[in-house]
């Protein structure tokens, strides 16, 4: 999430939160499953596989929904169209959730696609680093300063000796450049530079003590009282959708790379491949693919607050109404 992001949905949800909602119509179509839309948060990618594997495997139609998955990508604000009601179910970060609730947004978290983030800085293996804390150190760092993660590294680690610059996308500059780290997604990224003959080593910032749920499914506190049928229906058909994809992606991933032109078959299915380690925890083996504790959401808002990305961490049971 970048800081410019992080600031729009600040902006928005206060909005939505002093003018109320307007809400669009919901319903059923020739009274058959309830149609609503999924809000992504990013372009059509294996990242979100398992929803359109629930799709396209009727397990949605199967729970009583009809869902258009609408593609998103840099700036679109998935919170507020979710607050707002254009967009009944989205997709967001956690830290973007207990945001927008520190700032009035009245949504609830429902599903936790990836219980170890993605996140992490990728160096070349060439340079030897043992640790993050030596990427770090020195070369050039490509990150976006506004990032939570981007503050906990720097209060973890005090200041960088490594020369920060932004970070614009793609791995253009790491490719020419042995002594240059960046921010990235495991998924992505690392993915892209391997592919170009990179030598990426990915540290997860996870692994640092920073590791809120990504890829979270969204819902209005309103909708969540007003269709519970709706809910229990989508975190079900989420969770069969998941567990098709992760076990056969390549089905899903034909779909997505005509749906993204720049998705190609070998990167698709080197993504997922990468998800798989990601989207499994103690929690999900006990409870189902998805799940949520409530010791994570309450670790990442004091984390939030201690940071200043939030005044005041929202009261946790106020949100995870549904585990």
């Amino acid at each position: 999430m970048s800081f410019a992001r992080l600031l729009a949905i600040s902006c928005a949800v206060s909005l939505a939160a002093s003018s109320g909602c307007s809400r669009s119509s919901t319903g059923t179509r020739d009274g058959g499953p309830a149609a609503v839309t999924l809000a992504l948060d990013w372009v059509p990618d294996p990242e979100f596989g398992g929803f359109y594997a629930a799709r396209d495997t009727g397990a949605f139609g199967r729970h009583g929904l009809d869902v258009t998955i609408q593609g998103g990508g840099a700036g679109v604000p998935v919170v507020q169209m979710v607050a707002t009601g254009r967009a009944q179910f989205g997709i967001a970060g956690a830290d973007e959730v207990v945001t927008a609730r520190a700032r009035g947004a009245d949504v609830v978290p429902l599903f936790a696609t990836f219980q170890i983030s993605p996140q992490g800085i990728m160096a070349h293996a060439s340079r030897g680093a043992k640790t993050l804390a030596d990427v770090l150190g020195s070369g050039t760092l490509a990150i976006e300063p506004g990032l939570p993660y981007a503050a906990f590294l720097k209060k973890k680690y005090g200041s960088f000796g490594a020369r920060v610059v932004p970070y614009d996308g793609g791995v253009a500059r790491f490719m020419v450049d042995p002594t240059f780290a960046q921010q990235c997604f495991v998924t992505a990224e690392p993915i892209a530079a391997r592919r170009k003959g990179g030598d990426p080593q990915v540290f997860l910032v996870a692994d640092e003590g920073y590791n809120p749920y990504l890829g979270v499914v969204i819902v209005a506190r309103s909708l969540f009282d007003s269709h519970p049928d709706w809910i229990r229906g989508f975190v079900e058909a989420a969770r069969e959708g998941w567990r098709a994809y992760l076990d056969d992606p390549a089905p899903t991933d034909a779909v997505i790379e005509t749906l993204n032109p720049s998705m190609d078959e070998a990167t698709a299915a080197a993504a997922a491949a990468a998800e798989k380690a990601l989207t499994e925890s103690d929690a999900t083996r006990a409870h189902g693919l998805g799940a949520m504790t409530r010791e994570r959401w309450e670790t990442l808002g004091k984390q939030l607050a201690d940071l200043g990305v939030v005044d005041r961490a929202p009261p946790v049971d106020a949100y995870l109404l549904f585990r």
